[in-house]
């Protein structure tokens, strides 16, 4: 974990969020700032940087299980309607906090292509 990361504060319980999934690899919670009637984050609780560092460090599966978390979010705040995921990897892409998370939008029509 980073000691400076708002986002391995989270995952430490020392900053509180609005919590929709828990387990010991995964967090998800709404989005201080929501993009989309439903906007979740849906983070690892171990400090990764990208999506890849899991792989190097040998635990693909946490990499499948947030994929999962979100897909499952995303169902169930879209309704049905659809949803978005959606990784920003590196400041050019638009990341702000740089541990590894995802995006779940929903509850509103997206436009293609994004940003």
């Amino acid at each position: 974990m980073n000691n400076d990361c708002v986002f391995c504060k989270i995952a430490r319980k020392e900053i509180a969020a609005s919590e929709e999934f828990r387990d010991e690899d995964v967090v998800a919670f709404h989005d201080l700032n929501p993009q989309a009637p439903a906007h979740l984050l849906v983070i690892p609780t171990l400090h990764a940087s990208h999506l890849s560092d899991f792989v190097a460090q040998g635990r693909p599966q946490v990499a499948v299980e947030l994929l999962a978390v979100a897909s499952e979010l995303g169902a169930r705040f879209g309704e049905g309607k659809g949803y978005r995921i959606v990784a920003n990897e590196g400041a050019s892409a638009g990341q702000t906090v740089f541990h590894l998370h995802f995006h779940v939008l929903a509850g509103r029509r997206f436009a293609w292509p994004p940003g």
